[in-house]
């Protein structure tokens, strides 16, 4: 007698989260090859060298079975490694004026990770987490998968404070930002920012201020951290990442400072999804920390150029008629918000945009930007390309765009 083996689906609560975009947008690019990526969010260099080099002493020395080289094969701090934390929070601190004071740091396998574990904490089914849209899809699949509801109030590009206000209610957890913003370019001026952490003190919130392209800004507004308040770290948390700055995407490195209560809570998240941070990774972000502003800011100078050609290259096919134009000019990070007069939705934009002019982008829905009136929006990320493949990028964009305009 044979047995019928029965058939076991995912859990309903998944059909409620958001599909990712960038593996959908990622294998109809490698479908059609070259093409041209203005899609994912990367930039175009690597580590520092001091990165590669550490990590070459560090396992030669491993091969002798020596001292602290020794001690990367074994588990380490659930928090991150005391060398590490102390020059996060040395960082933290002296490049943006953290005050944390009643905060804890926690090393995590990028942001995106923070973020997550975070959610895990805060939400129980049916919890609000406040994200103003234009928000950043995997935030809101974080709080989906932890059973909580995102609350995704169209506030603007710089949020505006009564709506967010209006937005709260009994089961609102937190209220997220994003600044500089992806996808906007957007730095939100700090008093703006201020102001939202002051509305999370008074009403018992978390202020969750995303900050992985904080060293991209390229306009008059600084970057400021809303943890730089005075007593802000009680209800306030920061994440940064190695992936943008010292392009290190591939090694999952990202940091959060946290209100000191929340730790143990957190440390239950992390203990299970990590146990602890990669310790030779950690190295790494150590190294990454030494080589500073002076490897840094050339790298940053060429992020800048090529918004230059990107703002330049679209004012110029403006003139000659594209059917599209910027929702604001960007001034932060390495992406920009370009609103194309079509009856296609961003979706099937980009599609056809790939299959037809070989360049990608990703589309506007995704970040809660809907197609509305004949409009779609696309969000264009600059940091990938070197200027002469940019520019050609740049060209099939707006060749594209005028052909599928309607």
């Amino acid at each position: 007698m044979s047995l019928q083996r029965a058939s076991v689906e995912p859990a309903r609560r998944l059909a409620s989260v958001l599909e990712p975009v960038i593996p959908l947008v990622g294998t109809l690019t490698a479908a059609h090859p070259g093409t041209l990526s203005m899609a994912q969010g990367m930039v175009d260099w690597g580590p520092p060298p001091e990165v590669l080099a550490g990590l070459q002493e560090v396992l030669a020395a491993a091969r002798t079975e020596a001292g602290a080289a020794a001690a990367l094969d074994r588990y380490g701090p659930m928090q991150g490694d005391p060398e590490l934390l102390e020059a996060l929070a040395s960082h933290l601190r002296n490049r943006h004026g953290l005050d944390l004071e009643g905060a804890a740091l926690l090393v995590t396998a990028g942001s995106n990770m923070a973020f997550k574990t975070l959610m895990q904490v805060l939400c129980d089914p049916g919890d609000e987490v406040i994200l103003p849209a234009p928000w950043y899809f995997n935030h809101v699949m974080a709080v989906q998968l932890a059973g909580g509801v995102p609350v995704l109030p169209d506030a603007g590009l710089i949020p505006d404070l009564p709506v967010l206000e209006a937005a709260i209610t009994p089961r609102s957890r937190a209220i997220v930002t994003v600044s500089p913003n992806n996808p906007s370019g957007v730095v939100m001026p700090p008093e703006r920012l201020a102001a939202i952490n002051a509305l999370c003190a008074s009403r018992g919130l978390l202020h969750i201020s995303d900050e992985a392209y904080a060293a991209f800004v390229h306009g008059t507004v600084p970057h400021w951290s809303p943890a730089a308040a005075a007593g802000a770290a009680a209800h306030t948390v920061t994440l940064q990442s190695f992936s943008k700055a010292y392009g290190m995407a591939g090694w999952r490195l990202g940091y959060a400072a946290v209100p000191q209560r929340l730790l143990p809570a957190l440390a239950k998240v992390q203990d299970t999804n990590l146990i602890c941070p990669p310790r030779l990774n950690q190295r790494a972000a150590l190294a990454a920390l030494a080589a500073g502003p002076t490897w840094l800011e050339p790298r940053l100078a060429t992020i800048r150029h090529r918004r230059t050609q990107v703002l330049q290259t679209l004012a110029q096919a403006q003139d000659q008629g594209l059917p599209a134009t910027l929702l604001r000019e960007p001034d932060g990070a390495f992406y920009a918000l370009l609103q194309v007069r079509t009856p296609l939705s961003g979706l099937e934009l980009v599609e056809r945009l790939i299959r037809e002019h070989g360049v990608a982008a990703l589309p506007g829905e995704s970040f809660g930007l809907p197609a509305t009136g004949g409009d779609a929006v696309l969000r264009l990320s600059y940091g990938l390309l070197a200027p002469d493949p940019l520019e050609e990028a740049l060209q099939r964009l707006c060749g594209g765009v005028a052909a599928l305009a309607g």
